[in-house]
């Protein structure tokens, strides 16, 4: 299905030349922030946060504001008619309808884009469960380039919740595009990177190792990336609390990395990263944050100036075959269409990118 906008839904839909387009205006916009204060005037951003957020929610609307548009969506869903029933359709319709410009949070994997089959303007994806996050990985890729001046050649750790955690999944999939790449996986068994992420680092010539280990990966790392335990994507509060406290950042696991390593994070922190780590100059998270709004300014303007369609669905339905994931977006939507790619035996949701097997 060809959408008649475009959308930004998972970053690797475009390729490194708009990515690296887009990184070049936001350095520009930041070098030059008074020649882009009226270019949004006249312009609507809609914003539909379905999970909390404090980020990506506020850098997207001082992003808007700082183009000199203005921005109307809930923060809350219970505020909203969602809190009646309303189904994820309708609310896109009726919100996009009155938007320039639509940005979506969504704890269900695979909601950006089925909010966007149906949308009247391009949706921004910002983040849906524990799936993708390319606003977080256009910040981290800025925050990568101005800080370590390249996008190639580097040693990466992730470190945390690597099976539920986004950002993490996002940030891999687009450095493994760029040359001679190296990720160090730092996670217990339970929380491992899924396989369809190290899938797609291979198939670009990325390498990667996985150990439990964080002081033994820090003295090789360029970048250390670390993540939270979410509490929000698990059974139960026993799960978590089994997995909360296994890693934690502190100025004495500091002494093993190297003097120019750069720390990383997302964002909400708990206490992976202590509060001393801060005051190390290698410590970038809260500039990682600033970053971020001048990347979503850059991004908001290149989705109101493009002309170019989005093709969103490229494979096909077939009868009887539903996702096995149960926090895909088609097992709490019904009536979206279940299209999944791949022949024979092996299927993928086009939404959650779950593998289905098939039985002969």
């Amino acid at each position: 299905m060809i959408s008649a906008y475009p959308h930004l839904i998972d970053l690797n839909d475009y390729p490194v030349t708009w990515w690296n387009g887009l990184l070049r205006q936001a350095e520009d916009i930041i070098k030059n922030p008074a020649l882009y204060a009226d270019s949004c005037k006249g312009k609507i951003m809609g914003t539909l946060f379905y999970e909390p957020s404090t980020r990506t929610q506020m850098s997207f609307q001082t992003a808007m504001l700082r183009l000199g548009g203005t921005i109307i969506g809930f923060d809350n869903p219970q505020t909203s008619s969602v809190a009646k029933g309303e189904n994820l359709k309708d609310t896109t319709k009726i919100i996009s309808g009155y938007s320039d410009v639509l940005v979506i949070r969504h704890p269900t994997v695979g909601a950006a884009k089925a909010a966007a089959l149906t949308a009247e303007c391009p949706v921004i994806n910002a983040g849906d469960g524990g799936h993708l996050h390319p606003t977080q990985t256009l910040t981290d890729l800025l925050t990568l380039k101005a800080e370590k001046k390249t996008l190639s050649g580097l040693t990466i750790g992730v470190c945390g919740d690597l099976l539920n955690g986004r950002t993490v999944h996002s940030l891999c999939k687009a450095m493994s595009c760029y040359e001679n790449n190296h990720f160090i996986m730092i996670s217990t068994k339970e929380l491992k990177m899924p396989s369809y992420i190290k899938d797609t680092i291979r198939a670009h010539g990325g390498t990667f190792e996985e150990t439990h280990s964080l002081e033994e990966a820090l003295p090789k790392l360029d970048v250390l990336y670390m993540t939270r335990i979410q509490r929000e994507r698990f059974a139960s509060p026993e799960e978590y609390e089994a997995q909360k406290d296994t890693y934690i950042l502190t100025t004495q696991k500091m002494k093993l990395a190297k003097s120019d390593m750069i720390v990383l994070h997302p964002l909400p922190r708990v206490d992976e990263i202590e509060i001393a780590v801060d005051d190390d100059p290698r410590a970038l998270y809260f500039k990682q944050a600033r970053y971020g709004m001048y990347v979503r300014m850059s991004l908001i303007l290149t989705m109101l100036q493009s002309p170019a369609k989005t093709q969103l669905l490229y494979g096909s339905t077939h009868k009887g075959v539903c996702c096995q994931n149960p926090k895909c977006i088609t097992n709490q939507e019904y009536y979206l269409p279940k299209s999944f790619t791949g022949t024979g035996t092996t299927l993928t949701c086009e939404y959650c990118d779950e593998r289905l097997l098939l039985e002969h």
